[in-house]
């Protein structure tokens, strides 16, 4: 086998390894989201769920866009099975969260991380308050909204820290074929 051909196949392999990931952490979100710790808020169709920390932890472990097709690809799914009109924004909003976030460390639960779970929290909470606006109007969207993400975000956001916390302890790599 010649030296290109086994870099190739070097390639190959890590990417089929990041693709496998991207599906295994959509399919977690979508299930995190749609049917785990699942509650309906509001009269306008949505929801608080803890699917934004298997996004969290997508885009601490995978390569950038990676981490937001899981996003986007599980957020979107989750929305079709529950509540459909909000599915266009989710795909939106849920790649737009994995921006802050960096997969270049050694581990999950760094100081970016942390702060990019704040940021995160920004992005979410101006999405949906925007999505709701033009739905529903702006002065309604202002509380509904706005609060729910306070609850959804917060609640993912230390599950991120715990679940990422103990990764970080037993050794996961956070190099999915970088």
């Amino acid at each position: 086998m010649s030296e290109l051909t086994a870099k190739e196949n070097i390639k190959t392999a890590d990417t089929v390894k990041r693709i496998t990931a991207t599906a295994v952490m959509a399919a977690l979100t979508t299930l995190m989201t749609a049917y785990i710790f699942h509650i309906p808020v509001g009269v306008n169709g949505g929801y608080v769920h803890l699917g934004d920390t298997m996004i969290y932890l997508a885009a601490a472990f995978l390569p950038l866009p990676y981490a937001c097709a899981a996003g986007a690809i599980g957020g979107g799914l989750a929305d079709l099975l529950t509540a459909p009109v909000w599915a266009p924004a989710t795909i939106i909003i849920k790649m737009l969260i994995c921006l802050p976030f960096s997969s270049k460390g050694t581990k999950l639960v760094t100081k970016r991380n942390v702060v990019a779970l704040l940021l995160a929290f920004a992005i979410s909470a101006t999405g949906y308050y925007i999505a709701e606006g033009i739905m529903f109007g702006f002065t309604a969207s202002f509380f509904t909204s706005v609060s729910g993400s306070i609850v959804q975000s917060g609640g993912s956001a230390i599950m991120f820290v715990i679940i990422g916390t103990a990764l970080d302890k037993i050794g996961f790599k956070t190099n999915i074929a970088k």
